[in-house]
């Protein structure tokens, strides 16, 4: 198995995905195709102890920066990490792509390169929170941000092959998010999103409420792009304020100290369960190829793990469980 990874992707270039990704072929064992400047891929390599490991490294004349806008850099930045390391998985070369990079630069360069999945219209960008009862998929979180009720449909479809062939859940439960639980409440796109998902194949309960994403409610909560990136940036933002406010109390005096180290294995696996690092990154579904998306600011266990990650989604053949999906799940055709 070969994976991709943008050298050149997140915010702290290449050193920690090259870390990251020397890590997983250590531990997991698949081939790694490192894409971007050759040059400082090389010297970041040369740190590492790499004898016996699948490594290779594909040069990519350009990057494509976070800031740049996604369509046009993707047009004319042709030699980009970005772009190349996705016509590798075109090509049949590589059987996933990786990259912490511009994410709309990715989702364009997918959309356009590797097309979409026979059925659906649009990819979406699904993420794993952690709940009281386990883990959810939130999805889309930032792929499309002004879709039709078809995509959010489409989303659930490909959300509940992804939940059963790599979260194991036997019959994933699938709630649409809404400012109210009756059905009567929401928007005319979100009440028309509701008919068609009470005409589909999944296990839909109906509507749920911001409040529901972190409870286990469901273990799909479906919305749109826009609702979805700005859900994970609040999130994102709140998990650190809470660390921070906790560590504040936690050192205000000896005494609290010294609770700490009475609290110090609950604590680890509190932060383990909050780290978006264990994670590692979130599938592109809908196109027709194995994309993670990582996050800008990942650290090498990040990397590491989106490599896992992605191996799971070719092994358990998640592409072809959607088109299942799609048959199962879709109303027919009048």
């Amino acid at each position: 198995m070969k994976i991709v990874i943008d050298a050149m992707g997140g915010d702290y270039g290449p050193s920690v995905v090259i870390e990251g990704a020397v890590q997983a072929a250590k531990e997991y064992g698949v081939g790694i195709v490192l894409i971007g400047d050759a040059e400082k891929i090389k010297r970041e390599i040369s740190k590492h102890k790499v004898r016996g490991l699948d490594i290779e490294v594909e040069h990519a004349e350009e990057a494509i920066e976070m800031h740049e806008p996604a369509a046009a850099s993707v047009r004319k930045k042709r030699d980009s990490s970005i772009v190349k390391g996705i016509n590798l998985l075109k090509e049949g070369k590589a059987d996933a792509f990786i990259s912490a990079g511009n994410t709309g630069a990715v989702v364009c360069a997918a959309t356009l390169s590797l097309r979409m999945l026979s059925g659906i219209e649009r990819p979406g960008i699904s993420i794993i929170v952690p709940t009281l009862k386990g883990v959810s998929l939130l999805i889309d979180v930032g792929a499309n941000i002004d879709p039709k009720p078809l995509h959010l449909l489409h989303y659930g479809v490909m959300s509940d092959a992804y939940a059963r062939y790599i979260l194991n859940k036997e019959n994933p439960s699938v709630g649409l998010l809404n400012v109210g639980e009756e059905e009567g409440k929401g928007t005319d796109f979100i009440k028309e999103t509701f008919a068609l998902l009470e005409k589909s194949g999944l296990n839909f309960i109906g509507n749920v409420e911001g409040r529901d994403i972190f409870s286990g409610t469901c273990d799909i909560i479906l919305c749109d792009g826009f609702v979805g990136n700005a859900i994970l940036k609040v999130s994102e933002g709140l998990a650190e304020t809470i660390s921070v406010f906790l560590y504040r109390e936690l050192m205000r005096n000896l005494a609290t100290k010294l609770g700490v180290l009475l609290l110090k294995s609950g604590l680890k696996r509190f932060k383990k369960t909050m780290d978006y690092s264990e994670y590692g990154g979130a599938p592109l579904l809908g196109v027709d190829g194995v994309v993670i998306i990582s996050h800008g600011r990942s650290n090498a266990k990040a990397i590491k793990n989106a490599v896992r990650v992605a191996k799971e989604e070719v092994e358990r053949k998640v592409n072809e469980k959607i088109m299942e999906s799609i048959q199962r799940n879709l109303p027919a055709a009048p």
